[in-house]
């Protein structure tokens, strides 16, 4: 399972000077800019530099390092360029000197590296932060060695590239309520679809699978075996083809149209959520069973395959298998006001689902 910590975006603007105001003023999202602070001037920005005006001050040599942590009472970091093993050494001399941070730009290689630096410097305090120019680099960056690296610095003069960057970075949280099961009922053969994802799963943890949009179970991974199956926690045996899933962007796929590489949200029992892809995903007849299910007002519906590896998460954080559930119990789901959908896009329209 992938770790989570707090993960720092800083931006780096690469726009002339004349249209930084203008720059930051269209972005969002955004606390800390790597910039001189006597050009950056609004409060709301807080900024990383070569200066000892900075709220956090870089370095570029050790003996600068080690001057300014007796001096300053502010955050003090170092910046290095790896190009070979004797440069990581200088970065951990810096930690070793009481750098707060290090920052570390790495050029061909980049993942190795980075591995040697989070392994070297995971239990000293020290933060890393390394720079990227792509977007589509940060989540690689935040998930090296499973920790990742604590913060980005993203150099852009595109306001897209920054916005790009915070859907990466975003875990949607989920209000999961128990639903009261109103209705069972075996509806016959139907194909399901079984989604392998390239992540393992721990207890507690599936997907939100739901027949409408506004009403998703959490249908729990296959990390329990049995005398029968051995355990595959990188599996969520999910629903049938017609169903929605929970996307990381606020939108809904259907099950059908899930294929490997595709991003999808593993939702825990906690209403936390992570980002996983999709390794595999197997359509295959199976037998199948309608679940309904009422939370307030609303309800809704979900059709599973009938086979007992298939589970529900109940109170007590109890596992209970689609052949075992009963009217009456409750499982945990997720409920939200209705709209319609347009492409898996939330659409503000009247909507009658049955």
């Amino acid at each position: 399972m992938s770790v989570q910590k707090n993960k720092e975006f800083i931006l780096k603007p690469l726009v002339k000077r004349e249209k930084l105001d203008d720059f930051l003023y269209k972005v969002s999202n955004v606390s800390l800019v790597y910039g001189d602070p006597t050009v950056i001037t609004d409060k709301k920005f807080k900024t990383i530099f070569h200066s000892d005006n900075a709220d956090l001050v870089v370095c570029n040599s050790l003996d600068l390092l080690k001057k300014n942590k007796e001096i300053l009472n502010k955050s003090v970091g170092y910046t290095k360029k790896i190009t070979n093993n004797e440069d990581l050494e200088d970065i951990v001399l810096a930690s070793k000197y009481g750098a707060d941070f290090v920052i570390v730009e790495v050029t061909d290689w980049k993942i190795i590296p980075l591995e040697n630096l989070i392994a070297k410097l995971q239990k000293t305090g020290t933060k890393i932060y390394t720079t990227t120019k792509n977007s589509e680099e940060i989540r690689t960056m935040f998930s090296v060695l499973e920790l990742g690296v604590d913060g980005v610095i993203l150099e852009t003069d595109d306001v897209t590239q920054v916005e790009n960057s915070h859907e990466l970075l975003d875990n949607p949280a989920f209000n999961l309520e128990y639903a009261k099961i109103l209705e069972l009922k075996d509806v016959g053969m139907g194909e399901r679809v079984c989604v392998d994802t390239v992540s393992m799963m721990t207890m507690g943890e599936g997907m939100l699978i739901g027949s409408k949009s506004n009403f998703l179970f959490l249908v729990h991974n296959e990390s329990v075996g049995s005398s029968f199956t051995s355990p595959r926690p990188f599996r969520v045996n999910a629903g049938a083809v017609h169903c929605y899933t929970a996307m990381s962007d606020g939108t809904t796929k259907y099950l059908s149209e899930l294929e490997a590489g595709v991003e999808i949200l593993v939702v825990s029992k906690d209403g936390t959520s992570r980002k996983s892809t999709v390794g595999r995903s197997k359509i295959e007849s199976r037998p199948m069973k309608l679940i309904k299910a009422q939370i307030g007002d609303s309800w809704g519906t979900v059709i599973l395959q009938n086979a007992e590896t298939i589970r529900l998460i109940a109170k007590d954080n109890r596992l209970v298998s689609v052949t075992d559930i009963k009217v009456g119990d409750e499982v945990l789901a997720y409920t939200k006001s209705s709209s319609g959908r347009h492409f898996g896009m939330s659409v503000d329209e009247f909507i009658l689902e049955k």
